[in-house]
């Protein structure tokens, strides 16, 4: 027996209310309660209804009302109006003459034109189509297994690029000055031409067109205000803009001063370094929350989270693809410092003591700052130490630079560093506003004091090999060309 929902949803309500119907009209086809029957006969006065219980209704095919005569059905099609007349339309109206077929006959056709179609759909076009779809999905398929395997190979050329600029710059490095150094590049530059991915060649070839000698007087040919008070820290993006920060906002801006972009970072306060990947996007560290976070689409995603007990500090992306981090553990007023090589969110080397166990860099309250060189030997400025480190691949200290050729009138106070395409180490002096400029082995070559700088701070690189230096100070950058081009 069924339940009183099942019922209710059984009842064949009326077309024109929503009341259970108990009446049908033959005539028009419509379901109808008692109470509707009038309002149903008084809208179509002009026409017959034939009203009869529902359970006797007769269930045929509708008629339209002629348009020309009231109260006429049409019963039969004009062939040539093609539409539904009365008989009075066909005997003395606008359709005297004309041929015409009953609508039930004009009914059927058109039924039997809807199955024809209907059977050439299923038994051509849709064949057809599916068969389409699938030479698609093929071809969707086969072009995606393309894409694997130049995937792969760009993979195994990827590496080769990298081992021959190795060995370029290996070369480089081992040459000495004068003819026999542009008897090699002119090599280089033959080899690099045989290349066959143009990005890598033209980047490398600007490369070694760029090596020259350090130019007799500098030139500053940019000083870009800024909105900081105190900026402290730069990384440049390509060759003509950089990210800087002063406070929780990083800012990208381009060698003009206008303004490209910003960034509000997780940071409470400030970020302890920022840098750049070699996919120039932009990384800080949260002191807070121990992280290293990258930005992608204007938006911050922690990439590491610092062991417990450290928290991060200045950050360094490498041309070989890994981060340097500098992460301390604080005691007091000191701090307790070393440098942990990450490749993407794996510890892949940790720096912090010699080859007898001593620590390399010395506890005290400043940061430390840091750079790669092509040969993966990791500069380091200890500001605690008063001294610029150089830490080679296998863990060993090659060298400390201490500020003392320089002859300067203040004790050396290192900050920012950089390392050149000649492996030429840059570091900013911030008690006696200049730069240090050294060779790959630590050789004091020069100082940049003629620039106007004040408490030169952030150091960066731009890819026309221009370096762009902060000012702990004013908060302004200054553009400064040191290199001759060949």
């Amino acid at each position: 027996m069924a339940t009183s929902t099942s019922w209710a949803q059984d009842v064949i309500t009326c077309d024109l209310c929503d009341k259970p119907t108990q009446q049908f009209c033959n005539s028009c086809q419509v379901s109808l309660c008692d109470t509707c029957i009038k309002k149903h006969r008084d809208e179509f006065m002009s026409l017959i209804h034939e009203i009869v219980p529902f359970l006797e209704r007769k269930i045929q095919l509708v008629f339209p009302e002629c348009r020309e005569h009231s109260g006429q059905r049409c019963e039969v099609n004009c062939k040539k109006c093609n539409e539904p007349v009365c008989v009075k339309c066909i005997v003395s109206g606008p359709h005297k003459g004309h041929d015409v077929e009953e609508l039930i006959e004009t009914h059927g056709k058109k039924i039997q034109k809807i199955k024809s179609d209907t059977e050439e759909i299923k038994a051509k076009i849709i064949p057809k189509y599916q068969n389409e779809d699938q030479n698609i999905g093929n071809t969707i398929s086969k072009t995606k297994s393309k894409i694997d395997d130049i995937g792969r190979e760009s993979k195994k050329l990827r590496k080769l690029w990298h081992q021959e600029v190795d060995n370029i710059f290996d070369k480089i490095d081992s040459l000495d000055k004068g003819k026999e150094l542009s008897i090699e590049i002119g090599g280089f530059r033959a080899t690099l031409k045989q290349m066959s991915q143009p990005n890598l060649s033209t980047d490398v070839s600007r490369l070694a067109t760029g090596i020259g000698k350090l130019m007799d007087k500098v030139r500053v040919i940019a000083t870009i205000p800024t909105t900081y008070n105190s900026l402290l820290g730069v990384a440049c993006v390509g060759e003509a803009e950089a990210w800087i920060f002063g406070n929780e906002t990083i800012t990208r801006i381009d060698i003009h001063g206008a303004m490209k972009d910003t960034v509000t970072t997780t940071c409470l306060d400030f970020p302890m370094g920022i840098s750049v990947t070699r996919g120039r996007e932009l990384m800080y560290s949260d002191y807070d929350s121990r992280t290293v976070n990258n930005v992608r689409d204007g938006k911050s995603e922690t990439l590491i989270t610092q062991p417990r007990g450290w928290r991060p500090g200045t950050l360094c992306c490498t041309r070989s693809g890994d981060i340097l981090v500098h992460v301390y553990k604080e005691r007091g007023s000191e701090k307790k410092f070393k440098i942990i090589r990450y490749q993407g969110k794996n510890i892949k080397e940790e720096i912090c003591n010699d080859g007898q166990g001593n620590p390399i860099f010395k506890d005290g309250p400043y940061s430390l700052f840091m750079s790669e060189n092509n040969n993966g030997d990791v500069c380091v400025s200890d500001r605690n130490a008063d001294a610029v480190v150089l830490v080679d691949k296998t863990g060993r200290v090659r060298f400390r630079y201490d500020g003392s050729p320089a002859r300067r009138e203040k004790s050396f106070g290192p900050k920012g560093i950089v390392t050149d395409v000649l492996n030429q180490i840059i570091v900013t002096d911030i008690n006696n506003d200049c730069l240090h400029i050294l060779d790959q082995n630590g050789q004091f070559l020069r100082c940049v004091d003629d620039c106007g700088l004040e408490k030169p701070l952030g150091l960066s690189l731009d890819s026309e090999g221009r370096l762009w230096v902060g000012s702990d100070k004013s908060g302004e950058i200054k553009v400064i060309e040191y290199l001759q081009n060949k």
